[in-house]
């Protein structure tokens, strides 16, 4: 017993040295030291290198793996952690419990760009996404949003075709402005924020010095079931700051990463960036008493018609510690809320609530959500069994329900509200378009300069459109405003009879 008892202590020091002189040196993902991490093993001085030389191999199959799919959109991105701290409480609006005063909410946001790839300049004139994850104690909520208020179409059937029309072209690998405005020139509840597009409002200074907005519409619900749709958005209280066009060509020469970079180097040196929450609320019968549909995401909700009031504050404090494993594996989706909050019916963000998801299992797998950054800070009880990467399977006997075995029961409160439904299942337009008349008081807010800029931005690129496109665009905006489209024809070199012509012929 003895020579036994000895021998087991002598395995088990030798157990902690092993480990102990792992700490530091190089080893295979087994936790196996390496002994030559340059040299592979060859048969012989110069004969063929062998397939036994597991490192070697290890080596090139992690490397061949090293990308996962690239986003489709928002594929450039920079996050950091934080904290939000709500200003008010909102119970006589929602029973999601951050809205207490005082509270405090950790967050992950990720800032990214829309259209363009991975390792594109961040002076390239694009929306920027602006998404906020809050792990609450009643689960994760994703508030997915950019920094324009508004979007380019207000029906997801639309994304894939919009996408393609921003995206190179198949046959060029580069867009260009001809099959853009192909496209836009059937989409004229674009008007508005293509202005925010080719204004200087689309080539940010910076992350820090950015608004943004959930662009569409949601519904807080109280603990009775009641509901009112709202609207968030985030004031920088670091002031916004656009390039112009000779500013954005001077900054990418110098520095592609520009707003990375200054999102990261501010946060290393403790100049913490803050942002502070709004909220715009509407009760359920005031929608019909809009000239637009407020649930369109092509639109705005004026301030002096809905007021907004501050809820919160965040503060960005920490930077990832390694890009890939946070920012580029954090997982935004718009399907992930909590009881009292849910989406509104607006036309895009129903298609957004499984097309996020579901490119998040496409890219990440199913079990995308027990990765640390995406990972609630409370405990998962889901059925959900296996697939790739699974480590929070349930155990035990039971992973279903109803079980009398292992019972969960389910929480009355989280319910989803009752929306009352009429008429019969249709595919038709929206009743209230009203494409223009917001996109012509946009111009109108801009400054002489801002205005100038936007038209020689928007009006160059409209150059590149086709005869009937580029006319028909044009229209668009003279019917916005006349001087904002009279100014676009003579940069894009159009006739500006047949401009007002087919803008007389737009209802609006």
């Amino acid at each position: 017993m003895k020579l036994r008892s000895s021998l087991l202590a002598l395995a088990v020091a030798g157990s902690l040295i092993a480990t102990a002189a792992n700490a530091g040196n190089l080893t295979r993902d087994n936790g196996a030291l390496v002994g030559d991490n340059q040299n592979s093993q060859t048969a012989g001085a110069n004969g063929p290198v062998l397939l036994q030389d597991v490192h070697l191999i290890q080596k090139l199959q992690r490397f061949d793996r090293e990308r996962i799919p690239e986003r489709v959109v928002h594929a450039r991105g920079t996050g950091a952690y934080g904290v939000f701290t709500a200003s008010e409480d909102l119970s006589e609006l929602t029973q999601a419990s951050l809205f207490t005063a005082g509270k405090q909410t950790p967050v992950f946001v990720r800032f990214s760009s829309v259209v363009h790839g991975n390792h594109s300049p961040e002076t390239l004139r694009d929306p920027r996404g602006f998404a906020v994850k809050f792990y609450t104690e009643q689960g994760n909520w994703d508030l997915v949003g950019n920094n324009f208020p508004t979007f380019f179409i207000r029906d997801a059937i639309k994304f894939p075709d919009m996408v393609h029309a921003f995206k190179p072209d198949p046959d060029k690998n580069y867009g260009t402005d001809k099959t853009l405005f192909d496209f836009f020139q059937h989409v004229p509840e674009a008007t508005r924020t293509l202005t925010l597009l080719f204004s200087n409002e689309g080539t940010p200074a910076s992350y820090r010095e950015m608004d943004g907005s959930s662009v569409h519409a949601y519904k807080l619900v109280d603990a009775n079931g009641q509901f009112r749709y709202v609207k968030f958005s985030w004031k920088s209280q670091q002031g916004v700051r656009n390039h112009d066009p000779k500013q954005a060509a001077e900054v990418q020469g110098r520095d592609f990463n520009h707003m990375s970079r200054d999102l990261i180097e501010a946060i290393n040196a403790g100049n913490f960036p803050k942002w502070d929450l709004y909220l715009q609320v509407l009760e359920a019968d005031q929608l019909a008493s809009f000239e637009f549909d407020p649930l369109d995401a092509t639109k705005i909700w004026p301030e002096d018609l809905v007021p907004s009031r501050k809820i919160g504050t965040m503060e960005l404090n920490r930077n990832p510690a390694n890009i890939f494993q946070e920012t580029e594996q954090v997982a935004m989706a718009p399907a992930n809320t909590i009881p009292g909050i849910e989406p509104s019916e607006d036309r895009l963000l129903q298609g957004r609530l499984f097309s996020y998801s579901d490119t998040q299992m496409y890219r990440l797998g199913a079990n995308h959500q027990q990765l640390p950054v995406n990972r609630p800070r409370v405990e998962v009880n889901s059925n959900n069994s296996d697939g790739a990467m699974n480590v929070g399977a349930r155990s035990g006997e039971v992973n279903y329900e109803p079980s009398t075995m292992t019972p969960r029961p389910e929480a009355v409160a989280a319910r989803y509200s009752n929306l009352p439904l009429e008429g019969v299942t249709q595919q038709r337009k929206i009743a209230r378009e009203q494409n223009f008349k917001q996109a012509g008081e946009l111009f109108r807010s801009y400054n002489r300069k801002m205005q100038q800029d936007l038209i020689n931005s928007l009006g160059g690129a409209l150059a590149g459109a086709e005869d009937a496109a580029k006319h028909t665009m044009l229209s668009y905006f003279y019917k916005a405003d006349a001087a904002y489209g009279e100014g676009l024809t003579r940069v894009a070199k159009g006739d500006i009879a047949r401009v007002r012509a087919l803008a007389a012929k737009l209802a609006d």
